[in-house]
């Protein structure tokens, strides 16, 4: 439904009422430790929805403006327009006391906390609130979570996109819609705590040359050197460490800045040191060779194993040859990016056999190829009686809960995990009279049923809600709904088309236990190449910037992939998902695993993930090449162990 005339008031929204601050930037690219702010617009408005401040201005960054086609910010428009410097003081008094709002508010953020930064100066943002991630939680019937897409769909008026200030008028009229809506939902708002500041000293370092070449293993008494080894120094050398890692990097060695169980040879001088490295090789059974042996055996290092190209791995016949410990997918399994499951009966999308995982201790918007989306499913094209359907599950058990969502999927629907607009039916089970969302059922006009009607669902067509009677037909297509261990491929890229891809992981929100997403980039042997290639909140991206963390709200974590970017040794990236503290997956319920190509795109693949009962780390889901095209696996394999182990089954050096 297209609102014509969006109301500016919310002056009744008691709980959503804010002193805001919307924000929009543009900028000379997408890494905000790298790139520069070439325009800034700020927009405050008050707890009654009522415009209290403005303010614009052109930047001159003292670089490159980079994309110019997409904001049209030229050199020689900018020159002549102030340093950030010059107008940070004025910034930081409309952000001051007020609540940041952006769309993909951590991007907008990120780019201020290193402009403050550079200018030596305090970021005044405490909390900020994403409308992205907002908008994803209410979960419009609009073609895709875009600015530009929901400015239609709420009847906001947009005159100049790309334009920081314009941009940042639609994004109030949208806020405003957007939480009228999140009320109606009785939706909690995904704000996120920011830190004090973020220096530009925390920032990732340069990234370090990717080794071409596979670990071959230990170092051998008295055998060679063999390209791909992980080496690490420690202690005083006669030849300067920078030289050293030089001539090591050139033959193709791969010089660590720790030492691990993966570790090929420690080299030092020093064999009885006390250094953290010479105690870790020491309890590692790491061969240890002095600087003098290493330099000889430099001269003659021999021919290790490249990695895989990315347009290797396939035969002629397409199927996959799978790295050590990783079963194949089932032959024929693969489903189109079209949404169309090829040669598997029914149109269900298979579950191929899961990914062996790690042994544990104890058991901006980028542009990429239009996704083809496909047809809305329906009873009668897919002979599955929820086709098209979204259903929540209210109450019970964690395991009776997964197993209705379970069958929800098996009848052809999707499971939800919180109430929003594309929710079409609900299911109680016992203790779900005391769920919060009930009571919003009615005045939604969604449709009630008990445990039974998952035995033998009617195939009636969805409701739609009584108050947003839009037809069937204008409302977006579904994404995929993949089963635990179902697989999709990606659409191949167009030509200059970056494919960024977003695995972005919601909860039911908690109040008594913190959950963590986490991604590590893995060659064929299912390793790092280096501990940096672990990003988790500590470290929320790489070194390279092709894999970041971004976190949407305090139940939604998104890791971003540029999957264009990555060395032709990654692999895989896989998402995993752990809780600090002691609860366990069975308190904190399913959670739903989103494929989306690019930022606001529609999603291509979605999963309701639900681990049993005791598990403390999950893993989620992975990017994965097969031949020269990537997949998206939806796991779901549950581990009792904490993020530490599973992040030294990977290769990751964790201190004890």
């Amino acid at each position: 439904m297209t609102l014509s005339s969006p109301s500016r008031d919310v002056s009744g929204l008691r709980d959503y009422a804010f002193d805001w601050a919307l924000v929009d930037v543009e900028t000379s690219g997408v890494i905000a430790r790298r790139d520069r702010v070439l325009s800034v617009a700020v927009v405050t408005i008050g707890p009654d929805g009522e415009q209290t401040g403005e303010f614009s201005t052109l930047l001159n960054p003292g670089c490159d403006p980079g994309p110019v086609h997409v904001h049209g910010l030229t050199a020689e428009r900018l020159l002549g327009a102030p340093t950030f410097e010059q107008v940070a003081g004025r910034i930081g008094a409309l952000l001051q006391d007020r609540v940041l709002v952006a769309h993909n508010a951590q991007f907008d953020y990120d780019f201020l906390a290193h402009e403050f930064a550079r200018a030596r100066l305090y970021l005044p943002v405490s909390q900020r609130l994403c409308t992205l991630a907002l908008n994803r939680q209410v979960d419009p019937p609009a073609a895709d979570m875009k600015l530009g897409t929901l400015a239609a769909h709420y009847g906001v008026e947009q005159a100049r996109a790309h334009d920081a200030l314009d941009d940042t008028r639609v994004l109030a009229g949208i806020l405003r819609a957007t939480l009228r809506e999140a009320a109606r939902l009785d939706l909690p708002l995904p704000l996120v705590a920011c830190p004090p500041r973020q220096d530009v000293q925390f920032a990732p370092q340069p990234p370090k040359t990717p080794c071409a070449y596979r670990n071959p293993g230990r170092a051998e008494a008295g055998g060679p050197l063999v390209q791909g080894m992980k080496i690490a120094i420690t202690g005083e050398t006669a030849t300067s460490r920078a030289e050293l890692v030089a001539r090591s990097v050139a033959a193709g060695l791969n010089v660590m800045s720790s030492v691990s169980r993966h570790t090929s040879a420690l080299v030092t001088n020093e064999a009885d040191s006390a250094s953290a490295k010479a105690r870790r090789a020491a309890a590692a059974g790491v061969p240890v060779i002095d600087e003098h042996t290493f330099l000889r055996l430099l001269r003659d290092v021999r021919a290790g194993t490249p990695h895989r190209g990315a347009a290797e791995g396939a035969g002629a016949s397409g199927a996959e040859a799978p790295a050590s410990g990783v079963a194949a997918p089932v032959s024929g399994a693969a489903v189109s990016a079209s949404g169309v499951a090829a040669a598997v009966p029914g149109n269900a999308v298979a579950a191929p056999a899961p990914t062996a995982v790690p042994a544990l201790a104890a058991a901006p918007s980028t542009p990429v190829a239009a996704v083809p989306a496909p047809r809305r499913p329906t009873p009668e094209t897919t002979g599955r009686p929820l086709a098209g359907r979204r259903v929540l599950i209210l109450g019970g058990t964690h395991p009776a809960a997964a197993a209705a969502r379970t069958r929800v999927v098996e009848l052809g629907g999707s499971a939800a995990i919180n109430l929003s607009r594309t929710v079409t039916d609900a299911v109680l089970l016992p203790g779900g009279e005391a769920d919060r969302r009930l009571r919003r059922m009615p005045e939604l006009g969604l449709p009630v049923h008990d445990e039974h009607w998952l035995n033998a669902p009617g195939a009636t067509s969805p409701a739609t809600d009584s108050s947003s009677p839009e037809r069937e037909a204008d409302r977006p297509p579904s994404p995929l709904v993949l089963p635990r261990g179902g697989v999709v491929d990606l659409p191949v890229p167009q030509r200059d088309a970056a494919p960024l891809w977003h695995i972005t992981a919601a909860w039911a929100p908690q109040e008594a236990a913190d959950i963590d997403v986490v991604a590590f980039v893995l060659d064929e042997d299912e390793q790092v190449t280096f501990d940096e290639d672990f990003v988790f909140y500590g470290a929320p991206e790489n070194p390279a910037g092709t894999v970041r963390l971004l976190t949407d709200g305090p139940a939604e974590q998104t890791i971003a992939v540029d999957l264009a970017s990555l060395p032709s040794g990654s692999r895989k990236v896989a998402v995993a998902a752990a809780i600090d503290g002691e609860a366990t997956f069975g308190d904190i319920g399913a959670v739903q695993v989103t494929a989306v190509p690019g930022t606001g795109a529609a999603p291509l693949a979605r999963a309701t993930l639900d681990a049993a009962t005791t598990e403390r780390t999950l893993l989620l889901a992975e990017f994965y090449r097969r031949g020269p095209v990537w997949r998206f696996r939806a796991v779901g394999q549950g581990y009792d162990d904490g993020l530490a182990n599973l992040a030294r089954g990977y290769g990751v050096d964790i201190a004890d």
